[in-house]
């Protein structure tokens, strides 16, 4: 609206784009809506290196049509709601940022009555009708740093991610403008952190025990001291978690590399970084404590676990209980728990591959509450000191490698993007063809983020990662990439 700054939004926006690769376009179409008039700014941006790719200048449009709107920002909830009522704003892709104040339209102060707008109804309306909402009191914020809306509305959308810059860049835009730099970068800090903290929240994980510091085993002790040392007091307790499921799943050395592959990372963004530090260590620790067969058959010969069992069906001590597992491995399963080299040789077309295929084409039962049962799946699981050398280690090793690389390249851009970037080793999961389809829409997501590089946005890689979890077969996310023309 008048005098809130909306021309210099936009032009910091298409100063942001053309400083960074883009082509960009903005029109204005003034209007009347209340006070001294509302006006609606629209910029495209479209990445340079496309256009001469294909030798070619787009075709930017002059004004938005309704559907086909990333995102709309609003710089009070009643041109929210317009934004809605006019189709702007869509559930499949419109990111909506507005302010949650109020300023009262003409209609509203004349009403003989209180003719006012619920303004919770909304809020209601505008985040049905978003695929993301962000939404906080702007006004407030600009008058608290000694600034105006449009520094808020441009610290918000860098907090979304939904453009594939950094904050460095939106920084730097703002004092390329040499006007009222110091309050419009104060209020651009404040709306950023508002922004980030009125996020979905990142999911915590659960069952973090609290730190015991004190240890007798010397080793041990020496793993405890390097997360005390390395890392933020604010991320110990995942970290430790992390420590202990390593020593759980392999041993000491295992866990002592769990800890140099974060502290890599921790020496490479800094320690301020606690979003994209505390991701990577959950993640980090499930990955490295991959479910192949050995953890399988380890974790299902556990004393813990026949007496959970137990619990759950309410046995007593003169009742017996039997346990049937439902085992179903393929030779893929088998390949990989042999040493690589052999395992490789066997994932080859060759007889023996075919016979042993021929035993595994349906599934079998084993009673791990019988002793012949037990000792079949405790032997698998004793094979964890050879599991270095397992194809399956390698492979394994390897993926994370590559992911921690990605991480770390997008945090020295974009930690927003190495944030959506940790995430993704959600897509990696369970074992057998489970594990295979996860696998599958992995690679398709981080082809797409190879292929786009610094220009893929944060919202954007999210929006990837929520389609391949929400159908591990593969059609959400082929609509997804197509939705972002990255097929």
């Amino acid at each position: 609206m008048g005098g809130e700054g909306g021309g210099v939004l936009a032009d910091w926006i298409v100063g942001l784009g053309e400083h960074n690769g883009y082509i960009a376009q903005t029109t204005s179409v003034p209007g009347v809506a209340q006070r001294t008039g509302a006006t609606i700014y629209y910029v495209e941006l479209f990445p340079e290196e496309l256009a001469s790719q294909a030798s070619k200048r787009p075709i930017l449009a002059l004004m938005p049509t309704p559907g086909d709107v990333d995102i709309v920002l609003a710089s009070e909830l009643m041109e929210a709601g317009r934004a809605v009522q006019r189709g702007f704003v869509t559930p499949d892709r419109t990111t909506l940022i507005s302010s949650t104040h109020r300023v009262y339209s003409i209609a509203e102060k004349s009403a003989m009555g209180d003719g006012r707008v619920d303004s919770n109804e909304l809020i209601a309306h505008a985040g049905k009708a978003a695929k993301r909402y962000v939404k906080f009191d702007m006004a407030l914020a600009a008058e608290a740093n000694g600034s105006v809306i449009s520094a808020v509305l441009f610290g918000a959308l860098a907090g979304t991610g939904v453009l594939p810059f950094g904050r460095a860049a939106f920084e730097a835009t703002i004092e390329r403008g040499g006007v009222g730099v110091k309050p419009s970068l104060r209020a651009f800090g404040a709306s950023y952190a508002t922004t980030q903290a009125t996020e979905e929240p990142v999911e915590s994980t659960p069952g973090v025990r609290p730190v015991q510091w004190t240890v007798q085993e010397p080793k041990l002790m020496h793993l405890l001291e390097r997360v005390r040392l390395e890392h933020p007091a604010d991320l110990h307790g995942t970290v430790v978690e992390g420590v202990r499921r390593m020593i759980d799943y392999q041993d000491v050395t295992y866990a002592r590399l769990y800890l140099d592959r974060l502290q890599a990372l921790t020496a490479s963004v800094g320690k301020t970084e606690l979003a994209l530090l505390r991701e990577t260590a959950r993640y980090l620790a499930l990955w490295m404590s991959y479910e192949d067969t050995i953890r399988v058959a380890d974790l299902k010969t556990r004393s813990s676990r026949f007496e959970r069992v137990r619990d759950e069906v309410r046995a007593t001590d003169k009742q017996q209980l039997a346990i049937k597992e439902f085992m179903h491995p393929r030779i893929e399963e088998i390949c990989e728990t042999l040493p690589a080299p052999i395992g490789r040789w066997l994932m080859k077309p060759h007889a023996v591959h075919r016979l042993i295929r021929r035993f595994t084409t349906s599934g079998r039962v084993i009673t791990t509450s019988s002793l012949r049962g037990f000792l079949l799946l405790w032997s698998v699981s004793r094979m964890r000191g050879m599991r270095r050398t397992t194809l399956r280690f390698k492979l394994e090793d390897a993926r994370i490698k590559e992911w921690l690389d990605e991480v770390q390249r997008a945090a020295a851009h974009n930690p927003l993007l190495a944030l959506e970037l940790a995430q993704c080793q959600r897509l990696v999961k369970g074992y057998s063809d489970t594990h295979a389809r996860g696998l599958a829409n992995y690679r398709r997501v981080m082809n797409a983020v190879k292929a786009e590089g610094a220009r893929m946005a944060p919202a954007t890689l999210r929006d990837l990662r929520d389609a391949a979890l929400a159908d591990e077969h593969g059609k959400a996310l082929d609509k997804a990439l197509a939705r972002h023309a990255l097929v």
